[in-house]
Protein backbone atom coordinates (compact mmCIF):
# COMPACT_ATOMS: atom_id res chain seq x y z
CA UNK A 1 0.00 0.00 0.00
CA UNK A 2 2.97 2.71 1.03
CA UNK A 3 4.14 1.76 -2.88
CA UNK A 4 1.05 2.18 -4.47
CA UNK A 5 0.94 5.69 -2.52
CA UNK A 6 4.09 6.49 -3.24
CA UNK A 7 4.12 5.85 -6.86
CA UNK A 8 0.83 8.01 -7.28
CA UNK A 9 2.31 10.65 -5.20
CA UNK A 10 5.18 10.86 -7.57
CA UNK A 11 2.88 9.91 -10.77
CA UNK A 12 1.10 13.72 -8.90
CA UNK A 13 4.43 15.38 -8.97
CA UNK A 14 5.00 14.93 -12.67
CA UNK A 15 2.30 14.51 -14.37
CA UNK A 16 -0.05 16.77 -12.99
CA UNK A 17 -0.04 20.40 -13.55
CA UNK A 18 -2.86 21.71 -11.96
CA UNK A 19 -1.19 21.72 -8.39
CA UNK A 20 1.62 23.61 -7.14
CA UNK A 21 3.85 21.13 -6.62
CA UNK A 22 3.52 20.13 -10.36
CA UNK A 23 3.88 23.01 -12.19
CA UNK A 24 7.22 23.68 -10.08
CA UNK A 25 8.03 20.09 -11.41
CA UNK A 26 7.18 21.09 -14.69
CA UNK A 27 8.71 24.81 -14.98
CA UNK A 28 11.86 23.40 -13.34
CA UNK A 29 12.41 20.51 -15.60
CA UNK A 30 12.36 23.13 -19.07
CA UNK A 31 14.19 25.62 -17.29
CA UNK A 32 16.66 22.91 -16.93
CA UNK A 33 16.46 22.02 -20.63
CA UNK A 34 17.06 25.71 -21.43
CA UNK A 35 19.92 25.59 -19.36
CA UNK A 36 21.31 22.22 -22.04
CA UNK A 37 20.38 23.58 -24.87
CA UNK A 38 22.47 26.95 -23.45
CA UNK A 39 25.53 24.82 -22.20
CA UNK A 40 25.36 22.42 -25.77
CA UNK A 41 25.50 25.93 -27.94
CA UNK A 42 28.32 27.25 -25.68
CA UNK A 43 29.95 24.06 -26.06
CA UNK A 44 30.23 24.75 -30.03
CA UNK A 45 32.21 28.21 -29.41
CA UNK A 46 35.89 27.82 -30.19
CA UNK A 47 38.75 29.55 -27.71
CA UNK A 48 37.10 28.32 -24.75
CA UNK A 49 39.23 27.88 -22.03
CA UNK A 50 39.58 24.58 -20.22
CA UNK A 51 38.46 25.93 -17.38
CA UNK A 52 35.10 27.04 -19.48
CA UNK A 53 34.87 23.60 -21.15
CA UNK A 54 34.90 22.19 -17.32
CA UNK A 55 32.80 23.74 -15.83
CA UNK A 56 30.02 23.42 -18.93
CA UNK A 57 30.83 19.64 -18.66
CA UNK A 58 30.18 19.58 -15.17
CA UNK A 59 26.44 21.24 -16.03
CA UNK A 60 26.20 18.64 -18.67
CA UNK A 61 26.64 15.94 -16.18
CA UNK A 62 24.60 17.37 -13.92
CA UNK A 63 21.48 17.49 -15.95
CA UNK A 64 21.90 14.36 -17.54
CA UNK A 65 21.67 12.85 -14.33
CA UNK A 66 18.72 14.74 -13.49
CA UNK A 67 16.88 13.77 -16.57
CA UNK A 68 18.04 10.14 -16.32
CA UNK A 69 15.94 10.21 -12.53
CA UNK A 70 13.22 11.62 -14.33
CA UNK A 71 12.98 9.65 -17.02
CA UNK A 72 12.94 6.44 -14.67
CA UNK A 73 10.07 7.74 -12.57
CA UNK A 74 8.37 9.02 -15.49
CA UNK A 75 8.72 4.91 -16.70
CA UNK A 76 7.88 3.80 -13.13
CA UNK A 77 4.66 6.19 -12.71
CA UNK A 78 3.53 5.15 -15.98
CA UNK A 79 0.50 3.10 -16.81
CA UNK A 80 1.62 1.46 -20.02
CA UNK A 81 5.43 1.55 -19.60
CA UNK A 82 5.88 0.02 -23.26
CA UNK A 83 3.88 2.37 -24.70
CA UNK A 84 5.81 5.38 -22.69
CA UNK A 85 9.24 3.77 -23.90
CA UNK A 86 7.79 3.91 -27.29
CA UNK A 87 5.80 7.46 -27.34
CA UNK A 88 7.53 10.78 -28.53
CA UNK A 89 8.76 12.09 -25.39
CA UNK A 90 9.61 8.99 -24.32
CA UNK A 91 11.87 8.25 -27.07
CA UNK A 92 13.47 12.14 -27.01
CA UNK A 93 14.00 11.49 -23.65
CA UNK A 94 15.93 8.53 -23.95
CA UNK A 95 18.17 9.40 -26.82
CA UNK A 96 18.87 12.57 -25.41
CA UNK A 97 20.87 10.91 -22.66
CA UNK A 98 21.56 7.65 -23.85
CA UNK A 99 24.80 8.56 -25.96
CA UNK A 100 26.08 10.01 -22.49
CA UNK A 101 26.33 6.95 -21.06
CA UNK A 102 27.50 4.76 -23.79
CA UNK A 103 29.97 7.40 -24.76
CA UNK A 104 28.80 6.75 -28.71
CA UNK A 105 30.48 10.45 -29.87
CA UNK A 106 27.33 11.28 -30.66
CA UNK A 107 25.69 14.29 -29.52
CA UNK A 108 22.07 14.44 -29.63
CA UNK A 109 21.27 17.05 -26.69
CA UNK A 110 19.97 19.56 -29.58
CA UNK A 111 16.86 17.23 -29.38
CA UNK A 112 15.66 18.25 -26.37
CA UNK A 113 14.46 21.32 -27.86
CA UNK A 114 11.10 18.71 -28.61
CA UNK A 115 10.08 18.57 -24.96
CA UNK A 116 9.57 21.80 -25.32
CA UNK A 117 5.90 21.00 -26.34
CA UNK A 118 5.30 19.66 -22.94
CA UNK A 119 4.59 23.88 -22.24
CA UNK A 120 1.07 23.30 -24.51
CA UNK A 121 0.19 21.08 -21.42
CA UNK A 122 1.36 22.73 -18.44
CA UNK A 123 0.48 26.71 -19.43
CA UNK A 124 -3.12 25.13 -20.76
CA UNK A 125 -3.11 26.54 -24.22
CA UNK A 126 -6.24 25.62 -25.18
CA UNK A 127 -6.44 27.76 -28.34
CA UNK A 128 -2.84 26.76 -29.68
CA UNK A 129 -3.72 23.29 -28.86
CA UNK A 130 -6.50 23.64 -31.12
CA UNK A 131 -4.37 25.42 -33.59
CA UNK A 132 -2.15 22.46 -33.44
CA UNK A 133 -5.01 19.60 -33.54
CA UNK A 134 -6.27 21.71 -36.86
CA UNK A 135 -2.95 21.45 -38.42
CA UNK A 136 -2.51 17.57 -37.75
CA UNK A 137 -6.22 17.43 -39.22
CA UNK A 138 -4.97 19.20 -42.13
CA UNK A 139 -2.03 17.56 -42.43
CA UNK A 140 -4.12 14.12 -42.29
CA UNK A 141 -6.43 15.35 -45.33
CA UNK A 142 -3.86 15.51 -47.34
CA UNK A 143 -1.29 13.27 -46.64
CA UNK A 144 -2.37 11.74 -49.79
CA UNK A 145 -1.57 14.65 -52.40
CA UNK A 146 1.80 15.28 -50.02
CA UNK A 147 3.08 11.72 -50.61
CA UNK A 148 2.36 12.08 -54.51
CA UNK A 149 3.68 15.59 -54.50
CA UNK A 150 6.96 14.12 -53.01
CA UNK A 151 7.49 11.30 -55.13
CA UNK A 152 7.52 13.85 -58.41
CA UNK A 153 9.06 16.00 -56.12
CA UNK A 154 12.07 13.46 -56.08
CA UNK A 155 11.92 12.27 -59.18
CA UNK A 156 12.31 15.90 -60.69
CA UNK A 157 15.26 16.69 -58.03
CA UNK A 158 17.10 13.42 -59.61
CA UNK A 159 16.31 14.64 -62.96
CA UNK A 160 18.00 17.56 -61.79
CA UNK A 161 20.99 16.35 -60.71
CA UNK A 162 21.58 14.47 -63.70
CA UNK A 163 21.15 17.10 -66.27
CA UNK A 164 23.26 19.42 -64.87
CA UNK A 165 26.08 16.45 -64.46
CA UNK A 166 25.95 16.42 -68.21
CA UNK A 167 25.58 19.88 -68.73
CA UNK A 168 28.26 21.07 -66.53
CA UNK A 169 30.56 17.95 -65.87
CA UNK A 170 33.28 18.24 -68.27
CA UNK A 171 33.66 21.94 -67.86
CA UNK A 172 33.84 21.72 -64.37
CA UNK A 173 34.61 18.40 -62.95
CA UNK A 174 35.93 19.95 -59.58
CA UNK A 175 32.43 20.96 -58.70
CA UNK A 176 29.97 18.32 -60.22
CA UNK A 177 32.02 15.45 -59.84
CA UNK A 178 29.25 13.04 -60.12
CA UNK A 179 25.25 13.15 -60.11
CA UNK A 180 25.37 12.74 -56.02
CA UNK A 181 27.52 15.88 -56.16
CA UNK A 182 25.23 17.29 -58.25
CA UNK A 183 22.24 16.57 -55.76
CA UNK A 184 23.45 19.39 -53.47
CA UNK A 185 23.30 21.93 -56.65
CA UNK A 186 19.80 20.54 -57.38
CA UNK A 187 18.54 21.21 -54.18
CA UNK A 188 19.66 24.67 -53.28
CA UNK A 189 18.09 25.48 -56.97
CA UNK A 190 14.71 23.91 -56.96
CA UNK A 191 14.08 25.41 -53.17
CA UNK A 192 15.21 28.35 -55.02
CA UNK A 193 17.82 28.97 -52.42
CA UNK A 194 20.57 29.43 -54.70
CA UNK A 195 23.67 29.58 -52.48
CA UNK A 196 25.77 30.06 -55.27
CA UNK A 197 28.78 28.16 -54.67
CA UNK A 198 27.94 25.49 -57.51
CA UNK A 199 26.92 28.05 -60.43
CA UNK A 200 26.83 26.65 -64.18
CA UNK A 201 28.79 28.61 -66.96
CA UNK A 202 28.24 26.79 -70.10
CA UNK A 203 25.51 27.89 -72.06
CA UNK A 204 23.70 24.50 -71.98
CA UNK A 205 23.90 24.54 -68.25
CA UNK A 206 22.22 27.92 -67.90
CA UNK A 207 18.92 27.13 -70.12
CA UNK A 208 18.82 23.84 -68.10
CA UNK A 209 19.08 26.31 -65.10
CA UNK A 210 16.14 28.39 -66.12
CA UNK A 211 14.14 25.87 -66.70
CA UNK A 212 15.08 24.55 -62.87
CA UNK A 213 14.56 27.21 -61.09
CA UNK A 214 11.42 28.02 -62.73
CA UNK A 215 10.32 24.00 -61.35
CA UNK A 216 11.45 25.51 -58.38
CA UNK A 217 8.68 27.75 -57.98
CA UNK A 218 6.31 25.47 -58.33
CA UNK A 219 8.12 22.93 -55.79
CA UNK A 220 7.68 25.72 -53.02
CA UNK A 221 4.45 26.62 -54.02
CA UNK A 222 2.68 23.41 -54.36
CA UNK A 223 2.70 22.18 -51.00
CA UNK A 224 1.73 25.24 -49.23
CA UNK A 225 -1.48 25.34 -51.81
CA UNK A 226 -2.26 22.00 -50.93
CA UNK A 227 -1.84 22.62 -46.74
CA UNK A 228 -3.62 26.06 -47.20
CA UNK A 229 -6.16 24.24 -48.91
CA UNK A 230 -6.60 21.22 -46.33
CA UNK A 231 -6.72 24.32 -43.46
CA UNK A 232 -9.64 25.81 -44.93
CA UNK A 233 -11.24 22.40 -45.34
CA UNK A 234 -10.81 21.45 -41.65
CA UNK A 235 -11.77 25.01 -40.38
CA UNK A 236 -15.37 24.77 -42.77
CA UNK A 237 -15.91 21.37 -40.99
CA UNK A 238 -15.40 23.21 -37.63
CA UNK A 239 -18.01 25.96 -38.16
CA UNK A 240 -20.37 23.43 -39.81
CA UNK A 241 -19.55 21.29 -36.44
Amino acid sequence: MGAASSRESIRRLIDDHTTRSGRIFAFAIQALIILSLITFSLETLPGLSEMERQVLSLIETITVIIFTVEYLLRLWVAERRLGFVISLYGLVDLVAILPFYLALGLDLRSIRVVRMLRLFRILKMVRYSRALRRLVSAISIARDDMIIFGLLASMVLYFSAVGIYYFEGQAQPEVFISVFHSLWWAVVSLTTVGYGDAVPITIGGRIFTTLVLLVGLGIVAIPTSILSTAMAEVRQKEREG
